[in-house]
């Protein structure tokens, strides 16, 4: 915690002068109370002691001491035996007050005139900050407390810190990543998905976003087409166009994605194939095969995202990126859905000379990411403790999908879900005229929150009828009267013109 005498904190909010007209301790008040109101000031943190202020300003103690016992007078600031001054909790929980430009600051620099990507003007994102205090959290990406093997975590973490493993990771590692969860990522994670690759074939990354910005980097330039799915993972989407490349959007049956649609001169295809985002619907054997056939045909470079398929399903299927016998083939995975979404950890897989590009790329953008998160994660994994919480987590979900399928069709029985097993999410059509952006709004005065569909679809010019609902973060037991509150909700609604 900052101390009192930590005089470098301070030199900055003091500016006393001889020749204003104020006095000494007039100067003093304003000083502290300008910092106060300005939020410059935390409560915990104590003010420096009346000699050493007085010491630094070049004034006599007695008027610093003077200053303080008027701020405290006044309420500004509070006095703790043996311990100095504070500022006043009460005054920080009033809005602080607008700030007040300098006269040369008054012509602002236009960033977004100067900026040569347009990050702000992609969608944003699906943020439900308080997502954790609401009585129904449908929401999709996140945890539940109640099912995060919290001893397991601090177990690894512990083993993290001791005196030899510190050695493996506090050093630079420049471009490499702990060669620990190289080798687990590439034993107890890959095969699961039929996937089996050498070490210089995968790459840690800060989650599935991550990688796909670094592969957009890489790969994509202006002019570049990218086929994907519609709907389909909107972040991906944002991502390519931030890259200059066109997106070509193709649509989504039962079976996945209408491989016949995808554009012959498309130079990448990005797609969802072991659940579709956000439908759920896996894409079909036939399909698979009629994907990489025209990927070869075509000299199509294919993105696979391994979307909730982290989970144990009934019938799993493998990945595509297990049926590539080109190299045409990238696969993104992700450990968010399952052990954290903050620990923000996931990789790549795809050919030796691809990863060694990456890890050249990554080191100007991050070098790599935190080793002590990565030798925690590979403990976690060498010890067990994923593949229990993976059968946990399947265990669990899969309870959960069956209840909120039955809530559905007991109290939203006009509601379409989409008929497919496995994932952390359910698909839903609602009928004709819905806005499910409204339906959140009325939701979400009722304690739900819901994810409307219209961020998934490429173009959006009129309500969407269709929204998505997690089960990755409510109870089992807040299913059924979540619905029910969600249909009461749906039931005041206006449809849409």
């Amino acid at each position: 915690m900052p101390q009192r005498n930590d005089t470098a904190i301070w030199s900055g909010l003091f500016r006393i002068s001889a020749e204003s007209g104020q006095t000494l301790q007039a100067q003093i008040r304003q000083a502290i109370v300008a910092a106060i109101l300005d939020r410059q000031i935390a409560a915990s943190m104590p003010l420096p002691s009346c000699r050493i202020l007085a010491e630094k300003l070049g004034v006599a103690r007695g008027t610093v001491v003077l200053a303080f016992q008027q701020l405290v007078d006044q309420g500004f600031l509070v006095a703790r035996e043996r311990r100095g001054h504070f500022v006043n909790p009460d005054v920080l929980a009033t809005p602080a007050k607008p700030h007040q430009k300098a006269p040369d600051q008054a012509n602002e620099i236009d960033w977004k005139a100067r900026r040569q990507i347009a990050a702000s003007d992609m969608p944003p994102p699906a943020k439900h900050d308080n997502w954790i205090k609401s009585s129904y959290p449908f929401v999709y990406g996140q945890f539940d407390p109640a099912l995060f093997p919290t001893a397991e975590w601090r177990e690894c973490n512990r083993m993290a810190l001791a005196v030899l493993e510190i050695r493996n990771w506090a050093s630079d590692m420049v471009d490499r990543d702990d060669p620990l969860l190289i080798e687990q990522i590439q034993a107890r994670l890959l095969p699961r998905r039929g996937i089996f690759a050498n070490p210089d074939e995968i790459i840690v990354t800060l989650g599935a976003q991550n990688a796909l910005y670094m592969l957009a980097t890489l790969l994509m330039t202006k002019g570049s087409k990218v086929a994907m799915e519609d709907p389909g993972y909107p972040d991906a989407r944002s991502i390519f166009r931030l890259a200059g490349a066109d997106v070509a959007p193709v649509p989504v049956d039962h079976s996945g994605i209408v491989t016949a649609s995808i554009p012959n001169d498309s130079g990448f295809v990005f797609v969802t194939p072991s659940h579709h985002c956000p439908t759920m619907v896996p894409l079909s054997a036939e399909r698979r095969q009629d994907l990489l056939a025209r990927a070869n045909r075509h000299n199509q470079i294919i993105i696979e995202d391994g979307y909730d398929s982290q989970l144990l399903d009934e019938a799993p299927q493998q990945a595509l990126k297990s049926l590539d016998r080109s190299g045409r083939v990238i696969y993104v995975g992700s450990m968010s859905k399952t052990l954290a979404p903050g620990l923000r950890l996931g990789y790549i897989v795809a050919s030796a000379g691809l990863i060694s590009e990456l890890r050249a790329l990554r080191r100007f953008m991050l070098r790599h990411p935190p080793a002590n998160n990565q030798r925690a994660v590979a403990l976690f994994l060498s010890l067990g403790h994923h593949e229990a919480l993976v059968r946990r987590l399947s265990s669990a979900f899969d309870e959960r999908r069956k209840r909120l399928i039955h809530a559905i069709s007991a109290f939203l029985p006009e509601w379409r879900s989409t008929d497919s097993a496995g994932g952390a999410s359910l698909w839903l059509e609602g009928p004709r005229g819905t806005d499910s952006r409204g339906l959140a709004e009325a939701a979400a005065s009722r304690s739900v929150i819901i994810e409307p569909g219209d961020r998934f679809f490429d173009r959006t010019e009129k309500p969407s009828r269709f929204m998505r609902l997690g089960i990755s973060s409510i109870a089992l037991q807040h299913i059924e009267p979540g619905i029910r509150e969600l249909a009461t909700a749906a039931g005041r609604r206006p449809a849409a013109a």
